[in-house]
């Protein structure tokens, strides 16, 4: 791998995991990016990397023992009663389930975070996407929610701290939802600076009530469009990343706030995630020696995602 690249994170196993027919957040989400990369052109310019698995070591350095157990427990109950001629998915919340695969799926999505990790720390790249599902930005510390099993995000961002004792991380997150999960695991931590923008009220409902000093939550109205939010990003964002000198930069990088996609109803278009990621870019070169880890998070309308992707990536990977 040479210095500059744009690593690019992906894995057949976060295919595998899907939680019944008709459910947005799908394998198919995966395909539609890669169809866009290779039409594009822009997978050319991507370096792409081994994704391993997770340890589960790893994984507690941001959730609970007991919930990674459950969920391990549960997703081989799930293979055991499927032999025996069960069902196919077990449901956790209303819009929450699991499949046999589930469990390895996730492992895989935070291991990618970890290898990109590892990778642009090392300076083997300058930054990297990790294309993975299921996301991680609903998940608390012990609880799965909203898609979400294992915070993807907040294990990179708690491993770049731990275990390469790094001393001022900061987190972005552009999901047209408030990432609670983050926020639970990471609130209070000094040498954390999370900032959010999200519409409410909205899913999962929280966010703007007396966030901890390290949250820069910004809750915005259905419809704000994708000018206003450039707007309160930089007066908001951009000052408190500048005064907080980040090592290093997570995205949680959800496209669901794009026009397009009726999750939800905000504003954006990719000429506005594309602008943001410049913003983040620019915030990684100054301090940050350009290291950045972003994750997939929300996008549940194919085509809009797959141009948000491309778009996000053009600006990573300087193309």
């Amino acid at each position: 791998m040479t210095v500059g690249k744009t690593g690019y994170f992906t894995h057949r196993d976060c295919w595998l995991h899907e939680m019944g027919p008709g459910h947005p957040e799908c394998p198919a989400r995966l395909d539609a990016i890669e169809d866009r990369l290779l039409v594009s052109g822009v997978g050319d310019a991507l370096e792409r990397c081994n994704v391993p698995l997770a340890s589960l070591a790893e994984i507690e350095l941001a959730h609970d023992p007991m919930h990674i157990a459950a969920l391990q427990g549960l997703t081989d109950r799930l293979e055991q009663e499927l032999a025996a001629g069960g069902p196919e998915h077990r449901q956790l919340d209303t819009d929450t389930s699991i499949n046999r695969h589930t469990f390895k799926a996730a492992l895989r999505a935070a291991g990618a975070t970890l290898a990109a990790t590892d990778a642009v720390l090392a300076g083997e790249l300058e930054n990297a996407f990790c294309s993975v599902r299921p996301p991680g930005h609903h998940a608390t510390r012990n609880q799965a929610m909203g898609f979400c099993f294992f915070n993807n995000v907040a294990v990179g961002v708690k491993y770049a701290l731990e275990r390469h004792h790094l001393k001022r991380v900061a987190v972005i997150d552009f999901d047209v939802h408030h990432g609670n999960g983050t926020e639970d695991i990471l609130a209070g931590d000094p040498r954390v600076l999370m900032c959010g923008i999200f519409q409410h009220p909205f899913y999962p409902f929280s966010g703007d009530k007396d966030p901890a000093s390290n949250m820069l939550n910004v809750p915005v109205a259905a419809y704000t469009k994708g000018m206003d939010i450039r707007e309160i990003i930089e007066m908001m964002w951009i000052p408190r990343l500048e005064a907080f000198k980040p090592e290093m930069i997570f995205i949680s990088a959800g496209f669901d706030a794009h026009r397009e996609d009726d999750m939800g109803q905000l504003g954006m278009t990719e000429n506005d995630f594309a602008w943001i990621t410049a913003r983040i870019k620019d915030i990684a070169r100054r301090f940050s020696k350009g290291r950045i880890v972003s994750c997939l998070e929300g996008g549940y309308v194919m085509d809009p995602l797959a141009r948000s992707v491309e778009a996000h990536l053009r600006v990573l990977a300087d193309i």
